[in-house]
């Protein structure tokens, strides 16, 4: 118990329920926490407004605080990770360094160049898992492959579900061993590390540990009704924490919890939709060439289009679509965009324009706060039907009755395409079927103040059509002619 211990928060942005939280500070004398604003990810970001970085320090300005008041408090660094985590076991005079697993590739390869790091000056790197319930190899097949399409994933994964799975670490038990940052020690600005404050204090989302706790008591009295909801952007009906899933300012295992011992309809759809999350962690974890290649090899051949103007219309949400447009509208303004949406504007790009997937994913890695490596490839591919599907690649989402499904009076697309709001209902999915006569006394002018439809869907279906065919083996070809 004489050891001293560094904690390395990343993805975990929380002092309660914390793996390695709990168990450095059950295993040592006394326990610092650091937190690195690592340039390796911050400097490649293409805009110094990015919101996932004000999401990131507000939470930790709620973090320090918390550990603060517990007798500790936050070590902040600005610099590359596998720099400076070494640097200040070595300056704090730290036994080991211990961390939250994560299972990106580049992750992966950071923690274990720290991990040399600190060998070589006689410290350990220990790592825990905190992210997921289950992790790497903890689900398989009964032939010990991973599971390659989701609905046996989750069978498998439910099966294997215990209570000790769910249960948290109590780290409010051990909180006598932190230790305060050296004196003068402060949370730096976000201007201080190059980011401008000015634009990212506002955030579309409450942050932090307690913004957590209030989106996730606000979804428990609505939990009942997420089945019926989810589907609908206009409607409140999903939960809202992904980003806070996404940075660890809540705890998985608390939310896993509740959803599995609450019952119903709505949390079981709810749990599953948290086990697709692990999902495509796992996926990741066994296929990290998946970041940069298709999940089926066979369609690293397909042949998009190069087309320039056409992506640029979808970012900007003017392809004339308006639940398309509407979806995009929201990504742009909000670094948030509805999880139907996702699936519509993806199919959009993907099979209604021809671009290839990895271009939209791009787009949303650099728009959403809740941005996940994992589950942003993973739905683009299941978007693109070049990834872990059930369904073949003929499913193609029709934008206009996905528009009368999910937003039937409009009211998503008003609030993001203004310039339909006098459309009436029938006619706001497909406004570009309203004769010249009715558009001007709506005050509207198709290919004027609102484009004209970038594509005809029916065509573009048949492209998709033919560009799979091209590649996909003539059995699984001559199935999707039917």
């Amino acid at each position: 118990m004489g050891q001293k211990a560094l904690v390395w928060f990343r993805r975990d942005l929380r002092h309660f329920d914390h793996a390695a939280l709990y168990h450095a500070l059950r295993d040592c004398a006394s326990v610092f926490c650091v937190f690195v604003f690592d340039r390796d990810i911050l400097d490649a970001l293409p805009s110094r407004e990015d919101r996932r970085v004000g999401f990131i320090h507000a939470a930790l300005v709620e973090l320090d605080a918390a550990l603060r008041a517990a007798g500790g408090g936050l070590v902040v660094r600005h610099g590359r990770a596998v720099d400076e985590v070494p640097r200040l076991a070595e300056e704090l005079g730290a036994d080991a360094v211990y961390v939250n697993r994560d299972y990106e590739p580049q992750a992966i390869a950071r923690d274990a160049a720290v991990a040399k790091a600190l060998a070589s000056a006689g410290r350990a790197l220990h790592d825990f898992k905190d992210q997921v319930i289950f992790e790497q190899d903890e689900i398989l097949t009964k032939g010990g492959t991973p599971y390659s399409v989701f609905t046996p994933y989750r069978r498998a994964w439910q099966a294997a579900l215990t209570p000790d799975r769910l249960q948290s670490y109590p780290v409010g038990d051990h909180l006598a061993a932190l230790c305060p940052p050296p004196a003068g020690a402060a949370l730096p600005t976000l201007d201080a590390i190059g980011f401008s404050a000015g634009n990212l204090s506002e955030l579309p989302m409450p942050t932090g540990m307690s913004g957590g706790e209030a989106l996730f008591a606000d979804f428990r009295d609505r939990i009942d009704r997420y089945r019926a909801l989810r589907d609908f952007p206009a409607r409140k009906g999903v939960s809202y924490l992904s980003a806070h899933l996404r940075f660890g300012t809540v705890s998985i295992r608390q939310l896993a919890s509740y959803a599995s011992f609450q019952g119903g309809q709505g949390a079981e759809t709810w749990l599953s939709e948290l086990i697709w999350r692990e999902f495509y962690q796992m996926v990741l974890w066994h296929r990290p060439e998946v970041v940069d290649h298709c999940y089926r090899p066979v369609y690293d051949a397909l042949q998009w289009d190069d087309w320039a103007e056409g992506f640029a219309a979808w970012c900007a949400g003017q392809t004339g679509y308006p639940l398309v447009d509407a979806a995009m509208r929201q990504l742009n303004q909000s670094g948030y965009m509805h999880n139907r949406l996702r699936m519509i504007a993806a199919s959009f790009l993907t099979k209604d324009l021809g671009i290839d997937w990895r271009a939209g994913e791009r787009y949303f890695a650099q728009q959403l706060i809740d941005y996940d490596l994992a589950a942003n490839n993973g739905g683009w591919q299941w978007a693109a039907s070049t990834g872990c599907d059930a369904q073949p690649w003929f499913r193609i989402f029709n934008p206009v009755t996905q528009s009368q499904k999910f937003d039937p009076a409009g009211a998503f697309i008003r609030r993001y395409v203004p310039e339909l709001a006098a459309v009436p209902d029938r006619d706001i999915h497909a406004p570009w079927t309203l004769p010249p006569l009715t558009q001007s006394a709506l005050g509207i002018r198709i290919g004027e103040t609102y484009p004209a439809p970038i594509v005809d869907h029916a065509e573009a279906r048949a492209r998709t059509l033919a560009r799979f065919r091209a590649v996909t083996p003539a059995d699984k070809a001559s199935a999707g002619a039917s």
